[in-house]
This record gives C-alpha cells, sequence and structure tokens, in this order.
C-alpha cells in the first residue's frame, strides 16, 4: 500500500493531478518545465487513464524510469474489468478507449492494465524540506504514519475530506507536511490546511494542473 522516494534523488520533483488520457498535455506542461527525463521525476496522482484520447500513451508512461503514480480509481476500475470479465461499469466510465483496440495494442494495454495491481495507494516524499504524502482521493486517517493500516477503498475513491472542507470543515492530518490528492474535478487546485486537491479537470477542458515540490 506504502512506497517511499527519496527526494534527494531528483533535481525537480512535480506532482500533476489526474491525466485521464491528455498525454499531450502532460508532455506540453513538462516542456515549459525544461523538464530533464535524466534527472527529473514526475508522480501522478493516479487515474492517467480513461475520458481522454490517449490513455495507451499515458499507460506506457508505467515504462518510463522518470514516471511513478499511485493508483486511481479508474486505474482500479480497468483491473476489475479484466479480472472480473464484467465490463459495463468501467465502459460506462470512460474505459471504451480499451474496448476499442485492436491486436498488439489491446495486448499491450491488457498487460499495463495488470501491472497496475503492484502500484502503491499512498507515496510518501522524503529528504525534501517537508514531508510530502500523495494519495489518490483521501489519507483516511487523522493522523499519518508510513505503513498504517487505512481503508483502501477510501484512500481510492472517498471525497469525504474534500466534501467537508469544501462545506468550511476541514480538518488537519497529522503526521506530514502536505497532502497531494486528485480524483475531485475543481475549477483551481485548493489548498485546506494540510491538504492540496490537484485534479482541475483537464479531460473535461480544464488546465492540467501540475505542482514542483522539488526546484533544482
Amino acid at each position: 500500500m506504502y512506497h517511499r522516494i527519496d527526494g534527494s534523488r531528483y533535481r525537480q520533483i512535480f506532482v500533476v493531478g489526474d491525466v485521464h488520457g491528455c498525454y499531450q498535455s502532460l508532455q506540453q506542461q513538462l516542456q515549459t518545465r525544461a523538464f530533464d527525463p535524466q534527472q527529473d521525476l514526475v508522480i501522478a496522482v493516479g487515474d492517467v487513464i480513461d475520458r481522454g484520447a490517449q490513455s495507451l500513451s499515458c499507460l506506457g508512461l508505467l515504462d518510463a524510469p522518470w514516471f511513478c503514480m499511485v493508483l486511481g480509481n479508474h486505474e482500479q476500475m480497468a483491473l476489475m474489468a479484466l479480472l472480473s470479465g464484467v465490463e459495463f461499469h468501467w465502459q460506462r466510465n470512460g474505459g471504451d478507449w480499451f474496448y476499442r483496440l485492436k491486436g498488439e495494442a489491446r495486448s499491450r494495454a491488457e498487460a499495463l492494465i495488470h501491472r497496475c495491481d503492484a502500484l502503491p495507494l499512498i507515496i510518501e516524499v522524503t529528504n525534501l524540506p517537508q514531508q510530502i504524502v500523495i494519495a489518490h482521493a483521501d489519507y483516511p486517517a487523522s493522523h499519518y504514519v508510513y505503513d498504517q493500516p487505512v481503508n483502501a477503498e477510501d484512500v481510492v475513491w472517498s471525497r469525504k475530506r474534500v466534501t467537508r472542507a469544501l462545506e468550511g470543515h476541514g480538518s488537519r492530518i497529522g503526521g506530514a507536511d502536505l497532502f497531494i490528492f486528485g480524483h475531485t474535478p475543481l475549477k483551481r487546485p485548493l489548498k485546506f490546511l494540510n491538504q492540496l486537491y490537484l485534479d482541475t479537470g483537464a479531460v473535461f477542458g480544464g488546465r492540467l494542473s501540475m505542482l514542483r515540490i522539488k526546484s533544482a
């Protein structure tokens, strides 16, 4: 469930919101930031696939040494569809791109989706001025501890915390300086106490938001 990244190994580190198949938007964002794949790292908050036109290219980032991600609910839906053979829920929520693939492209997509089963749910970045924790939807506890058991379904799916925050009832999560989440499309990145929500609906016509958590 948990994975640690040593931030001192990289020149720059970026966290990107829900990409949802917007591969070209991601590349454009990196170009404007003088991204160097030999020295820099991108961490995605999950949901790199579905709804956008370039989901297979986004899945292919799993092969890139400069890229890592936490599991999003769309990757989880894809996994469940392939494992169970029940396709309707995923197709209805943007997974139809997979069923249009043929031959080698379909085989590659299937193999990459199965690799998502090994993705962490929570990434902690260490050896930075701030202790930063990244998950798709929430860290469902009042205090963060590495390897602490938490409800995996809430990590990937829950909107309870952001809903409370939007209603003016947010609460700080202890144990780390900053928590970065995606999952809930917002008009702009919003920070509530020590939680930053980075999904700004790129696939719905919004901007693909990206935060630099370590500078050169």
